[in-house]
């Protein structure tokens, strides 16, 4: 350390300058964390702060190819994404002799390694920093002594909720990213099925691809007690899984570990990292999650990547990518007709591509093909959660089977219980029997596993408006656009307030940004048309009101949408007409929880519709 040279087997390796003061700062704390900003204090002055980042990375990459090392598949030193490197290797005090050998000299003992090879051992010799060697030896040995017996059995501090976040794409590929944000998101859903663990969801844990966030900072933001990050490396059929779990506020790192297999393997190696994370943040677990994250599965690489390419679009939420989402998974089955979580996906699309929202497909084309894809997926493994939850959702929103659908929402919710998607949607289904405490209670978990979800946001408030709490649910509106003032439904829902509190010009306006924002949505401009009505201005009602009826989206008739505005144009025989229509093509019930259909609610016809329907007051 003291002549800052690095040998190897009797030779000395060329290595000058921050490369190996980089090492020595590594050695001196090795298995632990250096972090970037203790590299830049130590090693680059502050008036070169501006060139940190570029110097850093080549110094680093110099000294590995001086110890012939790989940062995808490393054996001495690991990158942390975003926070620092890691020394791997065990290092080894020794009461060397005061004169360095020459470079000319060979090694005392041992066979000379292969070429490109290091020794057996992996370990680096380093020469005492003082001339007194036995002091320095009993000094490294003391502090060597600290560290192997420091409690390993798990922090201090109890964890129950963590984040995953972005898993880094090493191979720098973008065209590879679906793999490594697969990767992310597979290793939430297998963590997620633990119960006793809050798990945050992919849409807020995504949200950190890329940004520059201290560990700390951000899991204050997401409100948990740690992270999980790490790195994807794929070559070929070879994979490598790299994951370390910090604890916050500390960012104290409590364990790392690396992964490798080939792809068939790649669910095999997700489940050991979650099965590790478990036990080291000492959790209880179920017989059941035991049993699961035990489990060994195989699976067609081709049919896993066209179910990651799936995943990925599907996440996108919209209509072209909807397309995307199930011409992939429809891939993945023909590669692999036994896949149940390809099927899962398969019915997760469906489902939403029969969504007014997004209005893909008609709920008569949409809901049985996503019903048929779930039950198939249960049969295949009764235990994929999100199964269970789609053929809820299409239990309640075409079958109007609601006690089959609550039994499924209770199940799927049992084996996912930090899966959002499953809240938000029981929340509806509890919604739409009126039971409005525990409808905004089960958005409100669903809040809490993916706080920067802009859609759990919006339908948080939307369930506010439907139980009547008009001046919760535009507080609500509003903080969900403090996140994004671009997110239409936001603008929609707090449009709807606005009117329901007779705010008519308030809400006219934000009807106008969400018809914008969304390129005219038939439901948006059906309720511009409605405030239009309430508000006196009957001509441009009617304007939009004949346009709806004029057009023909996807084969649909626009019933719902026209029945709103004649409810606001105060022609009840008209709106009931055309709701008998819009029953007749199978509705979503969801549309008559709104409060703008009050009106109708104490005429016996609605009463009529409501019950046919499984529904009543």
């Amino acid at each position: 350390m003291r002549s800052g040279e690095l040998w190897k087997q009797g030779r000395k390796v060329r290595l000058e300058g921050q490369p190996v003061q980089i090492l020595l700062c590594l050695l001196e704390n090795p298995g632990e964390l250096v972090t970037r900003d203790e590299l830049r204090q130590r090693l680059w002055p502050a008036d070169t702060y501006g060139n940190f980042e570029d110097g850093l990375n080549a110094a680093v990459k110099r000294l590995r190819q001086a110890l012939n090392d790989s940062a995808g598949n490393p054996r001495f030193i690991e990158t942390l994404p975003r926070r620092g490197y890691r020394f791997l290797a065990p290092v080894q005090a020794v009461n060397a002799p005061e004169d360095v050998p020459s470079s000319t000299e060979t090694p005392p003992t041992g066979p000379a390694p292969e070429p490109g090879e290091l020794p057996e051992t992996k370990g680096v010799l380093w020469s005492p920093l003082w001339k007194r060697s036995g002091l320095a030896l009993l000094l490294v040995l003391g502090i060597s002594t600290v560290w192997m017996l420091r409690p390993k059995n798990g922090p201090s501090l109890v964890i129950r909720s963590l984040a995953v976040l972005p898993m880094e794409n090493l191979s720098h590929d973008p065209t590879q990213d679906y793999f490594a944000d697969g990767m992310t998101d597979e290793l939430i859903t297998e963590l997620g099925q633990i119960s006793e663990l809050r798990v945050i969801s992919r849409t807020s844990a995504m949200a950190y691809k890329g940004v520059r966030k201290s560990l700390p900072q951000i899991a204050q933001e997401l409100n948990v007690d740690a992270v999980v990050e790490g790195t994807v490396l794929r070559s070929g059929d070879q994979v490598r899984i790299a994951a370390q779990l910090i604890q916050a506020p500390a960012d104290k790192h409590l364990w790392a570990q690396s992964y490798e297999g080939d792809v068939h393997q790649t669910l095999a190696l997700q489940r050991q990292v979650a099965r590790a994370i478990a036990e080291q943040i000492q959790v209880e677990l179920t017989s059941h999650e035991r049993d699961v994250l035990k489990s060994v599965k195989t699976v067609n690489p081709d049919a896993y990547e066209a179910y990651l390419k799936g995943r990925y679009f599907w996440n996108k939420r919209t209509a072209d990518d909807m397309k995307n989402a199930i011409d992939y998974f429809k891939q993945a089955i023909e590669k692999d007709p036994n896949y149940a979580q390809a099927y899962a996906g398969l019915a997760d699309s469906y489902a939403l591509a029969g969504d007014w929202q997004y209005g893909v497909l008609t709920p008569r084309e949409a809901y049985p093909k996503a019903k048929a894809a779930a039950t198939k997926a249960i049969a295949l493994d009764s235990t994929l959660g999100e199964a269970h939850i789609s053929l809820a959702w299409c239990m309640d929103g075409f079958d109007w089977n609601w006690d089959s659908a609550g039994k499924e929402f209770t199940r799927g919710i049992e084996l996912s219980p930090s899966y959002a998607t499953g809240h938000q949607w029981y929340g509806w289904h509890l919604a739409a029997l009126g039971r409005h405490d525990e409808a905004i209670a089960e958005l409100e978990k669903a809040g809490t596993l993916d706080p920067l979800s802009l859609i759990i946001g919006a339908d948080l408030a939307e369930e506010l408006l439907i139980a009547h709490r008009y001046d919760e649910s535009v507080k609500q509106s509003l903080k969900t656009m403090n996140m994004d003032p671009f997110f239409a439904l936001t603008h929609y829902v707090l449009g709807e307030a606005f009117v329901q509190k007779h705010k008519y010009n308030e809400g006219i306006a934000e009807l106008h940004k969400a018809t914008e924002l969304s390129q005219r949505s038939t439901a948006f401009n059906a309720n511009l048309a409605y405030a239009y009505a309430l508000s006196g201005r009957r001509n441009e009602a009617v304007k939009i009101l004949n346009d709806l009826k004029n057009q023909s989206q996807n084969g649909l008739s626009n019933a719902p949408e026209i029945a709103l505005v004649y409810v606001g144009l105060d022609q009840k025989d008209q709106a009931m007409a055309w709701l008998e229509k819009a029953y007749a093509e199978r509705l979503n019930p969801g549309v008559l929880m709104r409060p703008a259909f009050d009106p109708l609610r104490s005429d016996p016809r609605f009463q009529d519709l409501l019950h046919r329907i499984g529904l009543s007051e």
